[in-house]
């Protein structure tokens, strides 16, 4: 597979609804939730910053909550807000119009749960036609879940990537990424280094590599 292109890149941030890491989940699951919510905002984040753009689900934020305000900050102004009702987005005609309008062909995604909608997502738009890749330290599933759900996604040979890779993929040059970390409102999350570069993240053996 070639590298991902940022001007052929499109993010989804799917149900990424803090009540789905709410107190219903133990001290470990909540870790975790919570640091792959940190770097999908992170990711949202950068996104805005380099013109790519994003769609967000939420579902049934009647009971669910909104967005996390995180991730909403950065796309607020350019990104739309879908309910679905569905687990994958595909099966929205109003999303799908919306991921379409942007002309763009390769879908990374973000969000909740694991094996449940980024999973159906990710199905429903391979079956569409996208390059779907998984952000794979930007998804979480609770319960012991997500590691099924990255297996299940291993399986069905979609490409998974990290943060930090997706990052570097759309940057692409050293004077980019320098001129990136230049602006004063580009926050380091705590898994990335000060020398204005990502770094890895440190080794968490609940996240599938």
């Amino acid at each position: 597979m070639p590298l991902v292109a940022r001007e052929d890149s499109l993010l989804a941030v799917i149900d990424l609804q803090p009540r789905f890491w709410g107190e219903r989940l133990d001290a470990d699951d909540k870790r975790c939730a919570e640091e792959a919510a940190r770097r999908a905002a992170w990711l949202a984040a950068a996104a805005h910053a380099l013109g790519i753009p994003a769609v967000i689900t939420e579902e049934d934020p009647g009971i669910n909550g909104p967005t996390d305000e995180a991730v909403l900050a950065p796309l607020r102004a350019s990104a739309p807000v879908f309910t679905k009702t569905v687990f994958g987005l595909a099966d929205c005609p109003e999303i799908m119009a919306a991921v379409r309008s942007t002309g763009r062909r390769t879908a990374l995604l973000a969000g909740f749960e694991t094996d449940v909608c980024v999973t159906h997502s990710a199905v429903g738009l391979g079956e569409a036609g996208y390059r779907v890749v998984i952000v794979e330290d930007a998804v979480y599933s609770p319960f012991g879940a997500h590691l099924v759900g990255i297996a299940r996604l291993r399986d069905l040979r979609f490409e998974r990537m990290h943060c930090k890779s997706v990052y570097y993929d759309w940057i692409r040059t050293l004077p980019a990424a320098r001129a990136y970390w230049r602006k004063p409102d580009r926050k380091r999350p705590k898994h990335h280094a000060r020398r204005g570069r990502p770094a890895r993240p440190k080794e968490d053996r609940s996240l599938a590599r």
